[in-house]
């Protein structure tokens, strides 16, 4: 929404937002920002244990969560007012109302103090919550959710994740790395099951080398609570088992917020899991409604948000000139080491009528690895066999977020291998990784010498 409300603003038109939570929505508030600095927090209490340097002292100690939490608080603070109060009053045209609102008619929204407000075109950006899968027994114990889970007064002695998907697997290390014992459990065959396979079935197996307890392709049965805990019985291979802590983690998915603002009446149609449903534009069913960011469902990345609201407002205000294109869209899950994917995976492309070529670099052989003594995962491009230009790329590393924007950008521009090493790579470089990976394709980089061509 606020994108959409500055893109707005530049093309010369009056805005009036209606935020009836806190400025910032998900990412800055209660998503990525407070857990991304979170993971950071956790990965330094990690690495005083683990960090593979001889001749430097390993250093124990119970960390202070509260003191995290704390600055966890202080930074989404700063960054609230930094990047969106502040920057908000430096635009005029656009007028702020703090509460809620609904859709009235095709172009009228009613404010929750009474007032209406008119206006040509109306832009839908009411994002996502944490939602629940149907678990017998859930409903009625109380849990955690990814905001929740982030404000704890406490650290738990023992933690239940279940889902193992970004938001999950992310909380799930952070609080075992704190010193909390984790088990998560995963109803699809590995964790990241959205990634390719290799990758996932690499990090479920690094997850529990570091001391999480994992079960994927479970059925959990039952959740219950009692005293001072909670337990969850569930089917592992055949085998009922149960698992019990002090707290329990949901992190199942998020669902589009859409009850409550008007929208089956104003002609806008829904989908099956609730998402407002939109053309390429991206229009709802009521040619006047647009709709953008989690409010549309999947993909729920604040960056495709920020992308949808400019493309929304922008169409909006021009006429539908500029399309919705997800076409070469990154992704990255901030585990250590951390998931990053671009484009297909072998068996996309083969279901695409695409021969695939596919190299596999071991971080074994990228030096800057070597050199932090971050050896676990690889780099996995995957290439048209016909044009040889890069169609996927699916990276398991550590800062492999930092590495993934290259790959997007040869499928993007429909770069070939041969574009990808040709390009200077500075040494001792995670991004040399790329090179090397798109070596592989015909060299045994094993055979190369540093910085070999």
């Amino acid at each position: 929404g606020f994108a959409a409300a500055i893109k707005a603003a530049e093309l010369g038109a009056r805005v009036a937002m209606a935020e009836g939570g806190t400025l910032g929505g998900t990412c800055v508030n209660v998503g990525c920002v407070p857990s991304k600095t979170l993971i950071r927090a956790a990965e330094a209490q990690h690495r005083r244990l683990h960090h593979g340097f001889k001749g430097i002292a390993a250093t124990d100690g119970r960390p202070d969560w509260r003191t995290v939490r704390s600055q966890k608080d202080d930074l989404v603070s700063e960054l609230r007012q930094a990047k969106y109060w502040e920057v908000l009053r430096s635009y005029q045209a656009v007028t702020l109302f703090e509460q809620r609102a609904e859709i009235s008619s095709g172009h009228g929204v009613r404010l929750a103090d009474g007032r209406t407000i008119t206006a040509g075109k109306i832009l839908v950006t009411t994002g996502a919550s944490p939602w629940a899968a149907p678990i017998p027994g859930l409903a009625g114990v109380g849990y955690l959710d990814n905001v929740t889970a982030m404000a704890l007064e406490r650290l738990p002695k023992s933690l239940i994740v279940i889902g193992a998907s970004a938001v999950g697997l992310e909380l799930a290390q952070i609080f075992a790395r704190l010193g909390v014992k984790v088990t998560v459990l995963e109803a699809l065959p590995r964790v990241v099951p959205a990634e390719d396979a290799e990758v996932g079935n690499a990090l479920g197996d690094y997850l529990q080398e570091e001391g999480l307890e994992v079960y994927a392709g479970v059925q959990i049965e039952q959740v219950a609570r009692a005293g001072d805990g909670y337990t969850v019985s569930f089917k592992d291979g055949g085998k009922t088992r149960a698992v019990r802590a002090e707290q329990l983690l949901v992190a199942t998915g998020r669902r589009a917020n859409t009850k409550g603002f008007g929208l089956d009446t104003a002609g806008v149609t829904l989908g099956k899991k609730g998402e407002i449903v939109v053309n390429e534009f991206p229009q709802t069913a009521n040619l006047d409604i647009y709709a953008a960011g989690d409010v549309i469902g999947d993909p729920m990345f604040v960056y495709v948000a920020a992308y949808g609201g400019t493309v929304a407002a922008e169409n909006a205000l021009t006429g539908n000139l500029r399309r919705y294109d997800l076409s070469a869209l990154p992704k990255v899950t901030f585990t250590d080491p951390g998931v990053a994917s671009v484009g297909l995976t072998e068996d996309q492309a083969r279901a695409q009528g695409i021969e695939p070529l596919v190299s596999r670099l071991p971080l074994e052989h990228v030096r800057r690895s070597l050199a932090a003594r971050h050896t676990r995962g690889f780099v996995k491009l995957v290439a048209d066999a016909a044009t040889r230009k890069i169609v996927g790329a699916h990276i398991l590393a550590s800062e492999a977020g930092e590495m993934i924007t290259e790959p997007a950008l040869a499928i993007k521009f429909g770069l070939a291998i041969e574009d990808l090493t040709a390009t200077f790579h500075p040494y001792l470089t995670l991004s040399e990784g790329i090179k090397l990976a798109a070596q592989t394709f015909s060299k045994d980089v094993a055979k190369l010498s540093c910085c070999a061509a």
